[in-house]
């Protein structure tokens, strides 16, 4: 399996060629090379091949360099870990190998799906955790290999904690973060290729209306929850489902102009805030998605 991450399988050091390095030394260093051969042998023991991590696995790379992995040390989550594996799905593209192109564009828009079923509020993760995943590589396929593991990584330092918060959530918290969710999901899935709109109007279109029917979903969802900033953003979100409505039934370019602004800007994710914290949720908004709104 290749990883799309910075890390390479390296395997640990045995407990053997650890004691094998003490040498004629003081108790002192003796102590302390047996003590680090115990941890090579106990990282040795935690390896696990990267075909059998299951969601919820905390782990550490057996290696920092870019390309094939082949095993993982499997840690308790409450030790530091370089990440944790958070979704999972199979490749369905029949029986040709997608390519490693196409089987990143596949884990691009699947990921994020998977690992918001474990971590739904991406707002609460911590600084620095990236989605990266585990995939098939052309070698791999030829053996049945068809899973991918969603991981979220430290791009620096390490995790501590699961990041397993569903179960924590309250209903209405979870309704408001898989409406929300779906929003921003259905947003950046549906990006067209062609950077104006001139270039690719049908396109633009299929993203608003993706938006629109999305924000209706979610709008709805919001009426069962109780709460004065709750029902203030319900009302911005409605605002904005009809600008995005309009936009996808936008007649030219200039139409669609006309309707995009309103529309983007009803769902600046800063408008959540006030809801977020009277629902008990992070209220920061992500660095990459304030920069994207602050454009």
């Amino acid at each position: 399996m290749a990883v799309r991450a910075p890390y390479r399988s390296l395997r640990g050091i045995s407990a053997v060629a650890a004691l094998l390095a003490i040498g004629a030394t003081g108790c002192s260093d003796v102590t302390d090379a047996v003590d680090s051969a115990k941890d090579g042998a106990k990282k040795v023991a935690r390896q696990r091949s990267v075909f059998s991590l299951d969601i919820g696995d905390c782990y550490n790379p057996t290696g920092k360099a870019e390309g094939t992995a082949y095993t993982v040390e499997i840690v308790p989550c409450e030790e530091a870990h370089a990440g944790q594996v958070v979704g999972e799905f199979a490749i369905d593209e029949g029986k040709e190998f997608p390519g490693d192109d196409g089987i990143s564009a596949i884990a691009d828009t699947r990921c994020p799906v998977e690992a918001q079923k474990y971590a739904p509020d991406t707002w609460a993760l911590p600084k620095g955790a990236t989605l990266f995943y585990y995939t098939p590589t052309k070698e791999s396929w030829t053996t049945g290999d068809r899973a991918v593991s969603c991981t979220y990584t430290a791009e620096k330092g390490t995790l501590s904690g699961t990041l397993d918060t569903a179960k924590s959530l309250k209903p209405e918290q979870l309704t408001y973060l898989n409406g929300s969710n779906a929003v921003y999901e259905a947003l950046w899935a549906n990006q067209p290729e062609k950077e104006t709109v001139e270039d690719d109007l049908a396109g633009y279109k299929a993203q608003a209306k993706a938006v629109s029917a999305a924000l209706d979903a979610h709008v709805k969802g919001l009426k069962g929850i109780e709460g004065t900033e709750v029902g203030k953003l319900r009302s911005t979100l409605t605002k904005a489902a009809g600008d995005w409505k309009k936009a996808a039934n936008a007649a030219d370019a200039d139409a669609f102009y006309l309707a995009y602004d309103p529309a983007f800007t009803g769902i600046d994710p800063n408008k959540s805030v006030a809801a977020r914290k009277e629902l008990g949720l992070a209220t920061t908004v992500p660095a990459d998605e304030a920069e994207v709104w602050a454009a």
